[in-house]
């Protein structure tokens, strides 16, 4: 492990020791993991002792859950989900390439995080409750398709969504995650949330046990530490591919100097 692997290592034992870090998280969908990104995370993170959260490109990207299943995914999140068909068409394909008995070990969700899958949730739960699949808010989308800023992910109108997804959650027995510019101003929201229903929030890279929002102290902490975990990752990411673009640099010197000169020797 270079020197950004160790640090991003310790700082999930730290945050799982004292802020309740679960897992880590990767994206098929919008972030583009690609294979070998993903099996440095994977390394990090059964070293730290922490699951890991994918979000895969579509609701019936079977191809991505095939490889959610080789690699051992802990949570599997289905984006952009916006009627109970599209709903039916992630549970029939999780359940085409997880065998039941596996699927008790994987938490399956879907993102609400737009207007519309908002206002068809009693219809959704209904058939995520059938489907045994619980729901993350993302509350950065949401407010964009209501053309909102991300400043509005804090405020008090976003708070009473979230809270209504929380009651439809606890009601139908739903686990339910919130992600989506979680920063330290989100914990109230967050505390509101965890009054009627709430399992996790998550940052780009990170996964919470909420519970931890009701030491706002330790979540403020907690939350540093995973800015700190992301801005590593960015940057070993790009180190890496840096290191890709460069490695044949010199052979690439060489065999444009021996061409030159066997141009020079023709002339």
């Amino acid at each position: 492990m270079n020197q950004h692997e160790k640090r991003m290592l310790a700082l999930l034992e730290e945050g799982k020791a004292k802020h309740k870090i679960l897992a880590v998280k990767a994206e098929f969908e919008a972030e583009g993991t690609r294979v070998d990104e993903l099996l440095r995370l994977l390394e990090i993170a059964r070293r730290a002792g922490v699951k890991v959260a994918i979000k895969i490109g579509g609701c019936e990207a079977v191809r991505d859950l095939i490889e959610c299943r080789i690699y051992g995914a802990d949570y599997i999140i289905a984006p952009m989900i916006e009627t109970p068909y599209a709903l039916t068409k992630y549970i029939a394909a999780k359940d085409k390439v997880y065998p039941r008995a596996e699927q008790d070990e994987v938490s399956f969700l879907f993102n609400v995080e737009t207007r519309q899958t908002f206002d068809q949730l009693e219809a959704l739960a209904g058939v995520a409750k059938e489907g045994r699949v619980g729901m993350v808010f993302g509350r950065v989308d949401f407010a964009g398709s209501m053309g909102r800023t991300r400043d509005f992910v804090n405020s008090d109108e976003m708070r009473g969504y979230v809270a209504r997804v929380a009651e439809v959650c606890k009601d139908e027995n739903l686990e339910l995650v919130v992600g989506g510019g979680v920063s330290p101003d989100s914990i109230p929201l967050l505390d509101h949330a965890l009054d009627r229903r709430l399992d996790r929030f998550e940052t780009r890279k990170v996964v919470f046990d909420a519970s931890v929002v009701r030491d706002p102290v330790s979540a403020k902490a907690g939350m540093e530490l995973a800015i700190e975990f992301e801005l590593l990752w960015l940057k070993n990411k790009r180190d890496y591919y840096q290191g890709i673009a460069s490695e044949d640099e010199a052979r690439i010197a060489m065999m444009e100097k021996r061409q030159l000169g066997v141009v020079k020797a023709a002339a």
